[in-house]
């Protein structure tokens, strides 16, 4: 198939691509081989491979999210999950329902029960084939209409602008793709890592540590020791309950008056084993930061000291040695969060993941259309005062996909050959499972 464009001719080439138009559908998924070459006797060619969609996430663990916030339903397509793995619904399900709206007065009231299907992948025994995974999800309680203003005003600092300025359209209705329903493709996919790593003895687990101007204090929370129970213990997802209260009313405030705040959500992993993460570019903090800012509202993200390291001397930020009572290299403080040279050293992963306020809120804003023309605008429908209760789920699910994909890798090309036993340790192996 040739385009032509002026001076210039465009031969854009996929592997299976006929001439029909119908075949266009498939270039989504696929890199597209763009060639130019310039009219005329000029013999130059370049050419440019487009990697189209950006909606995949994940190598060796391989997610695809779908659907829109107002459309029929939204889900994922999960790519690489090993066999053998005991799965059902029910083992979805509790994480969605962590981040289902309606859940409490502190989010939004839409009511939606998030009830999701597998549709592939899965055994009538309740086990993974090894074959794609594909979760999905009904909208059920949908209101268009409250946004009938917003199909032609912009909700300052929401992505109505910039979906235009890209696509030259967009799903109006709750923002399509950029809305936090998006991401309940990623949870469910999550559950499913967090399934995997639990077989490896590895934890995932969030809590959120600031709301607005409350701030949990650093070590009140012992990360050694924290359950999920301690997290589910309130509404805003806070292990103290004394600041949990704290983070509560102050988001109180804020709902009634039809304003929003943002806060910070805190994530660890605990039993990580050593050595996941690659040297220079695929550091495993950079591809935790990548997933981390991936999800809606983020605007920040640190781990180990963070920014307050910066305040330290080396000799006060160095992380010293020692061997414990079972003969394994520790570190006695654990500023490096976990990760060192880009590599897991043993230690608990720890990071922590800012979210803006709402962008969408029920006051009054100076906005423009997209005729340019200025306007005021009072956006309807139903938003989180505070994003951060229901983002800990998110965080998790981030966090358990990055590190799936990892450990993957790892077991790929560490402990494919014999390793060296006095310094590398192998990757635990779950005990068979007995079935026909």
């Amino acid at each position: 198939m040739a385009v032509s464009f002026g001076a210039s001719k465009l031969l854009i080439k996929s592997g299976g691509i006929g001439s029909q138009p119908s075949d266009l559908r498939r270039l989504s998924l696929s890199p597209v081989q763009i060639s130019v070459r310039p009219r005329g006797d000029t013999p130059a060619r370049r050419s440019v491979e487009v990697h189209a969609s950006g909606n995949v996430f994940g190598t060796n663990f391989q997610v695809s999210t779908f659907g829109e916030s107002h459309g029929g339903g939204v889900g994922c397509t999960i790519s690489g999950c090993p066999p053998n793995i005991p799965l059902s619904e029910a083992d979805i399900q509790f994480e969605l329902d962590r981040r289902r709206p309606g859940q409490s007065r502190i989010t939004t009231p839409r009511k939606e029960t998030d009830t999701c299907t597998i549709q592939s992948g899965v055994c009538p025994k309740g086990l993974t084939l090894g074959t794609p995974i594909h979760v999905f999800v009904p909208n059920t309680d949908q209101r268009g209409k409250d946004y009938s203003e917003m199909s032609q005003a912009y909700r300052p600092s929401h992505a109505d602008a910039t979906y235009d300025f890209k696509y030259g359209i967009r799903a109006v209705q709750g923002g399509g793709r950029s809305s936090a329903r998006e991401t309940i493709g990623r949870v469910a996919a999550g559950a499913v890592a967090k399934k995997i790593l639990k077989l490896l003895g590895t934890e995932v687990l969030a809590y959120v540590s600031q709301v607005h101007t409350v701030v949990l204090p650093d070590g009140i929370v012992d990360h050694e020791t924290l359950t999920m129970e301690q997290i589910e213990s309130n509404i805003v997802r806070c292990p103290d309950p004394e600041y949990a209260q704290k983070m509560i009313d102050a988001i109180d405030v804020v709902r009634v008056r039809g304003d929003s705040i943002g806060g910070v959500v805190t994530c660890i992993a605990r039993n990580v084993p050593r050595g996941l993460g690659q040297p220079v570019f695929d550091k495993l903090e950079a591809e935790l930061a990548k997933s981390m800012l991936s999800l809606p509202a983020t605007k920040g993200f640190e781990f180990g000291s963070g920014f307050a390291g910066t305040f330290l001397m080396g000799s006060e930020h160095n992380d010293e040695f020692y061997v414990d009572a079972n003969g394994k290299i520790r570190t006695k403080t654990n500023r490096s969060g976990g990760i060192q040279g880009g590599i897991s050293n043993g230690e608990i992963i720890n990071m922590r993941i800012a979210f803006k306020p709402t962008a969408t809120i029920g006051k009054k804003q100076h906005t423009v259309t997209r005729d340019r023309e200025e306007t005021e605008l009072i956006a309807r429908g139903r938003h989180d005062p505070c994003v951060v209760p229901r983002a800990v789920p998110m965080a998790e699910a981030m966090a358990a996909l990055v590190l799936v994909n990892q450990l993957m890798a790892h077991k790929g090309q560490n402990e494919l050959l014999p390793v060296t036993s006095i310094l590398q340790e192998p990757i635990p192996t779950p005990a068979p499972l007995n079935h026909v």
